[in-house]
């Protein structure tokens, strides 16, 4: 994936990972927001239901290899579970199409986020590390309700369920065009843990739970699709659509392992925001192409790092 041409769009993505390493330090080799992660391997079987919404591969053939990223925010590689800076947790998931041929889908566990813009971000962080943050709060509606959005901490990353926040546009093999937004459902019910409970957690807690939870049997979930209606803003992830909006059954996620050589793997991976797949279209959101520069250049500095 070339990086973009608009030389704005670098200097924004590389003046977010500098105010990143102002915020949480510098660590080579990792990512500089959602630093700790681990990665599960499985596979995607759609419904019926995916073909008629998309002609994207994924969503035809039988069943799909898939790769997962937990993971915890922050741009700490070591931040512990119990550190309630670690919500929201975040979900990449990779749809490996063939040799170098994917489509991802990222997400984090709050139902929000606090900008419409990189450049507001860019704001939205340089306040929260200069101490303005209650100012800008004031003027930011959007910030506003992020930052108040509950933030619970999850009994397992098995346990807690996923947004991918941007709409899409979906089109299927008659040519029929409508916009959505995926939600990520785990087949074992939402767990939040209440403040006491989560004191009585080691620091490691989630990922410790992983394995032993994949030793009793795979771990699922299932790819759910709002969509839209003809009036519904597709272009603002801080719009959300009413609840009353139709859902759609895309299929399940069956994660079966860890990824071997986990932390190489983590450090290679570079997920992107865009799914670059027939059938499957990037809304006119503005974070789209600005995210995507993001991980992009993140993902490089991150490559380049000598091995631990």
């Amino acid at each position: 994936m070339p990086l973009p041409s608009d030389q704005k769009l670098i200097a924004l993505s590389e003046d977010i990972i500098a105010q990143f390493d102002a915020i949480f330090g510098l660590h080579p080799g990792f990512r500089p927001a959602h630093a700790r992660g681990i990665m599960l391997a499985g596979n995607f079987t759609p419904t019926s239901e995916a073909a008629a919404l998309s002609k994207a591969p994924h969503f035809s053939q039988a069943s799909t290899p898939v790769t997962v990223r937990f993971s915890s925010s922050t741009g700490i590689p070591l931040v512990p579970d119990t550190d309630p800076n670690a919500n929201p947790r975040g979900f990449g998931l990779r749809f490996n199409l063939g040799d170098h041929v994917h489509t991802d889908i990222v997400g984090h566990s709050a139902p929000a986020f606090p900008t419409r813009t990189g450049a507001e971000f860019l704001e939205f962080l340089r306040a929260l590390a200069g101490g303005t943050i209650a100012d800008f709060l004031g003027s930011h509606p959007a910030a506003l309700a992020f930052v108040q959005t509950p933030k619970p901490f999850p009994g397992s990353f098995a346990r807690e369920g996923y947004y991918a926040l941007h709409a899409f546009k979906f089109t299927n093999n008659d040519g029929v065009t409508r916009f959505g937004r995926y939600t990520i459902v785990p087949d074992a019910g939402l767990e939040h843990l209440e403040e006491a409970a989560v004191k009585s957690k080691g620091e490691s807690y989630l990922f410790d739970e992983l394995p032993t939870r994949l030793a009793q049997g795979p771990i699922t979930f299932h790819l759910l699709c709002q969509i839209a209606n003809d009036e519904d803003v597709t272009d603002d992830v801080t719009v959300h659509w009413p609840k009353d909006r139709a859902t759609v059954n895309l299929g399940k996620l069956t994660l079966t392992g860890l990824v071997p050589e986990n932390d190489r793997e983590q450090k290679k991976i570079i997920f992107d925001p865009i799914p670059r797949v027939n059938g499957i279209e990037e809304s006119d959101d503005p974070l789209f192409e600005f995210r995507a520069a993001l991980y992009l250049i993140s993902g490089r500095r991150r490559r380049a790092a000598p091995d631990s």
